[in-house]
């Protein structure tokens, strides 16, 4: 496991293909939109949520599905946050675990911070599969879901973060199919389009360099995205920050990386 260590603070991150744990700071609470799901948990006092609709939640623990907008707040500076990416799990998964979540948050919220004590006391070593993170963060693995081969290797090109960006019709012809077709199976296989697949994988790939002192546009043109200005709507989307306050507020965090997210790095760098 690659490790990128920030100060002692408590704020720490776990990076793996298919999930995140991250303890560190919220940020100010502007709209968001993730491409996962998201399972946020106060460390003291609250959070609120509220949904585009303008729906408002409020407790420990709080449960976003992936691609909905939604401004998150909270009563202390730093919370956690798991996120699980919804093609590694069958279709049905991530909304019958909201479910046994919103029966039980108070027993969630405590095995999530039963996790994070773990982890500033042992982080995780060596590759961390998806099993082991589950069942350190939820109590139990979830069920993993079988992609077709086709677009497995067009995720495995997506996520090469080196060279020219992956486009729709460098992924078809990689596995030998129409352009048309390949579209189709794509987002049948993962229930999202390739394009917005594609937008949400590079935002996530900015994560693994939120501790580093590097140039922003420079960072922007290594991971594939065409200019600054894209790049800052793109991240500022995804995640209610620009991409320059994502850093400023990740000095202190220490970065775990584990398997093909650690391999993803070494390409990029």
């Amino acid at each position: 496991m690659d490790v990128s260590c920030g100060r002692d603070s408590g704020h720490l991150m776990l990076i793996t293909p298919d999930r995140v744990f991250y303890a560190g700071l919220l940020g100010r609470p502007r709209q968001r939109c993730s491409g996962a799901f998201h399972v946020y948990v106060a460390l003291a006092g609250n959070l609120r949520l509220t949904s585009d609709s303008g729906e408002m939640q409020e407790g420990e623990l709080l449960m976003v599905q992936p691609n909905c907008q939604h401004t998150i707040e909270s009563d202390y500076r730093t919370v956690l946050v798991v996120w699980i990416e919804p093609e590694s799990v069958p279709p049905g998964t991530l909304d019958r675990l909201a479910n046994q979540m919103s029966k039980d948050p108070a027993g969630f919220a405590r095995c999530l911070r039963a996790a994070y004590t773990e982890l500033l006391q042992r982080p995780l070593s060596g590759e961390v599969a998806s099993p082991s993170f589950d069942r350190l963060c939820l109590g139990e693995a979830l069920p993993q879901r079988t992609l077709d081969p086709r677009v497995v290797k067009a995720i495995a090109l997506i996520n090469r973060f080196s060279g020219e960006p992956a486009t729709a019709e460098s992924c078809a012809a990689a596995v030998g199919l129409s352009t048309s077709r390949f579209l189709h199976l794509f987002k049948d296989e993962t229930d999202i389009s390739f394009r917005s697949f594609r937008a949400w994988k590079r935002a996530r790939h900015l994560l693994n360099f939120a501790n580093q002192d590097l140039n922003l546009a420079h960072l922007a043109q290594d991971i594939g995205y065409p200019d600054s200005t894209h790049f800052s709507h793109s991240i500022r989307r995804f995640y209610g920050l620009k991409p320059r306050a994502i850093f400023s507020g990740s000095r202190d965090l220490a970065i775990y990386r584990s398997g093909e997210a650690q391999a993803e790095v070494a390409i990029a760098r």
